[in-house]
């Protein structure tokens, strides 16, 4: 992966859910606006770094992942809130990273999704304290995206133009953030 892309991360291994369908969405506001990225969902985390072996030697599935994370000028992390945190899997895919270089000094932009009101609030902000501790540098605009099992129709297309303006808004201006140029 370049060093001028955004390596987006679909917080969740949960098969067809809504954090990838967002984080899908996220993806296409970047490709529309010229800027390169990657999306990764953690249902493809090869099951081998699961292993407590992993914690010793990653395993070369993994090895690829970590060239990824670290060669990125940003990461932007799609997480649903599960029993108000984040998923278990998102925690260990972070502790599986090198430690400290995945994060020092990285933007790292957030969204959060949840069936509730609060559209993933409590995840994002337990999530800003753990890339915090990693010194990384948090993106101030966050979007939480609430009662997101209704934001789709039948098809999969979003519903809310609103939404996807801030998206649209917060892939740009992350992008400059993270120090890549953008397409007016």
């Amino acid at each position: 992966m370049p060093a001028h892309s955004i390596f987006i991360i679909s917080g969740t291994n949960r098969p067809i859910s809504n954090t990838l369908r967002i984080s899908r969405i996220v993806q296409q506001q970047y490709q529309q606006a010229g800027i390169d990225c990657e999306l990764f969902s953690l249902a493809d985390v090869p099951a081998e770094i699961y292993s407590p072996d992993a914690y010793v030697k990653k395993p070369a599935a993994f090895v690829e992942i970590q060239q990824k994370v670290l060669a990125a000028a940003g990461l932007h992390i799609i997480t649903p809130e599960y029993n108000g945190s984040f998923p278990g899997v998102l925690k260990h895919f972070i502790d599986m990273l090198k430690f400290p270089e995945s994060f020092d000094r990285k933007p790292i932009a957030f969204v959060g999704v949840a069936n509730g009101q609060w559209g993933g609030l409590r995840a994002v902000e337990q999530m800003q304290l753990v890339v915090g501790y990693r010194n990384a540098h948090v993106y101030p605009d966050r979007i939480f995206v609430p009662s997101v099992q209704n934001k789709f129709d039948a098809e999969g297309n979003l519903m809310d133009p609103a939404l996807l303006d801030r998206f649209s808004r917060q892939a740009r201006g992350f992008a400059q953030f993270a120090g890549l140029f953008v397409k007016k």
